[in-house]
């Protein structure tokens, strides 16, 4: 029967992501009729205006929404795994706003750098602040207490962030970093896709191929040895994929929250706790959520567009209030 639900799910969000991405090419904060759209898709024409909308604005930022949907979703799922913790993400364990230091950095000292630098930034950041939590919880400990790891994880998100506000004020950069922190896929381009989608891709194959390994370590490190898996071993291959999924991501869309929060609560509902399911369940549920967000955020207040962080951080933090009560009381 599990197999059965999974199988189901993965359809069913197959033609949801589907759905979704017609939806995302056919609307916008500006009006395009849709034969106009069908024949961009079909016959384009370079010299129709609309047209080059549609190929250069919205098929990237459509792309672009699976893709950085996807890797959020996975990412929190493999944390969530890993650390034995439901309420673990790249977002609340810092990795997120590590991204995102390095990127104000850049911003700052280097203006003029290269599409690539950025993403090597974003993970070069990513890996520092995964780096000074782990550094943190597992100081002079031979298990990660689940509590502290998110303690930790906030304490250093809040401590890089505070250190990139400081580098916009310093250097007069408020308003284009307050408006990347706070998330969105408008910036998203053909070639900055190309460039981030190969590292994406392969991350979330990775990830498919270690989803074994990442239910081993859901059971616990003792309990994990004694199948005989190699822990140390499993849990670095498993935050190396974390720290590609996240700084890729981060790199396109900013530092989107809760998405990697949400999705993989959602999708255990459904198709149960073997991640075998519940990463590639998270990897179409978190494109399909990033997608429809994404469309939200484009026709709310159109011609104005509401930065897709906000979308999600609505949701987001009464579903984190409602996850952390569900979880005090022992009842998930």
């Amino acid at each position: 029967m599990s197999r059965l639900r999974t199988s189901v799910f993965l359809l069913v969000g197959i033609a949801a992501v589907a759905l979704a991405a017609g939806l995302s090419l056919f609307v916008g904060s500006t009006p395009i009729a849709p034969d106009q759209v069908i024949g961009a898709l079909v016959a384009p024409d370079m010299a129709n205006q609309e047209h080059v909308a549609v190929l250069e604005l919205r098929g990237p930022r459509t792309l672009g929404c699976i893709l950085v949907g996807a890797a959020f979703a996975v990412a929190g799922a493999i944390m969530q795994g890993v650390t034995r913790n439901p309420l673990a993400d790249s977002g609340l364990l810092g990795i997120n706003a590590g991204a995102a230091f390095a990127l104000a950095l850049c911003l700052a000292l280097l203006p003029g750098m290269s599409f690539a630098g950025v993403v090597a930034c974003s993970f070069a950041g990513a890996a520092l602040a995964l780096a000074a939590v782990f550094g943190a919880v597992s100081f002079r400990r031979r298990n990660m207490d689940p509590v502290l790891l998110v303690l930790a994880g906030c304490a250093v998100g809040l401590f890089l962030t505070a250190l990139a506000q400081g580098v916009a004020i310093f250097f007069n950069i408020g308003y284009a970093l307050t408006f990347w922190t706070a998330g969105g896929v408008a910036g998203i381009r053909a070639d900055t896709l190309a460039m981030t989608a190969p590292f994406i891709v392969g991350a979330l194959a990775a990830a498919c191929a270690l989803a074994r390994r990442v239910s081993v370590l859901s059971l616990g490190d003792e309990a994990a040895a004694g199948l005989g898996a190699a822990v140390g071993k499993s849990r670095a291959l498993c935050l190396a994929v974390v720290l590609v999924l996240a700084g890729a991501a981060v790199a396109l869309a900013g530092p989107v929250a809760f998405v990697g929060l949400m999705v993989p609560h959602i999708v255990r509902r459904f198709v149960g706790a073997d991640y075998r399911a519940v990463i590639p369940a998270s990897l179409v549920a978190g494109s399909t959520f990033m997608l429809l967000a994404d469309a939200a955020a484009r026709t709310l207040i159109a011609p104005s567009e509401v930065p897709i962080g906000i979308i999600f951080a609505i949701v987001g933090v009464p579903f984190f209030i409602w996850c952390a009560r569900r979880e005090a009381t022992g009842l998930d």
